[in-house]
């Protein structure tokens, strides 16, 4: 299968955020996401800032892209968070632009591993780890799999924990239009 979105490029991309005040960390990398990949991402200037919550952690996101193999966010929380990251069928990339985020890793449960901003960590398919954003951070988040493979993980708290419909309706229904637009206009799954 082949991908919208490059792993280097994105990082490129995110270092540019690095060391930015949180507004214009987000523009800049909304902007050059948007360059690089224009019939892909939402470049709007207005951003929608949905909640998150999965497995435990709450924070906030903005989608860039979403399909049904692919996605990008803009992730984080300006006062922090931990929980489980989950045992996702799809890689996971966080590229940080700010703060730190600190994991550790079932066979290395004894070792905190500790991801600074302009660093790139992957949660590969099937792995899982613990993880603690200590005080605020943000990172570029770029999901490469059959996504709706991860509705359960990625839903189960806001359906089952803060029973928040709003949440749940906003969520499907941005990731659904996204989603929807790249299957029609682009014709990527």
């Amino acid at each position: 299968m082949s991908y919208v979105f490059d792993i280097g490029t994105l990082h490129a991309i995110a270092r540019l955020g690095v060391g930015k005040a949180h507004d214009e960390m987000v523009k800049i990398v909304v902007d050059e996401a948007a360059r690089a990949y224009p019939a892909h991402v939402d470049g709007s200037p207005q951003r929608r800032w949905l909640f998150s919550l999965t497995s435990g952690a709450t924070g906030v996101m903005t989608l860039l892209h979403a399909s049904f193999s692919e996605y990008l966010i803009i992730f984080g929380t300006p006062i922090g968070t931990e929980g489980f990251s989950g045992r996702y069928r799809m890689e996971i990339h966080d590229f940080v632009l700010s703060g730190e985020i600190w994991t550790y890793r079932q066979d290395r449960c004894g070792i905190r591993e500790v991801v600074r901003p302009g660093d790139h960590t992957v949660l590969e398919r099937f792995k899982v780890n613990g993880f603690k954003i200590p005080e605020s951070a943000w990172m570029l988040e770029y999901g490469r799999g059959f996504v709706p493979s991860a509705f359960p993980l990625i839903l189960g708290d806001v359906v089952f924990s803060a029973v928040d419909g709003t949440t749940l309706a906003e969520t499907v229904w941005i990731y659904g239009k996204m989603a929807l637009r790249e299957l029609v206009v682009n014709r990527k799954f």
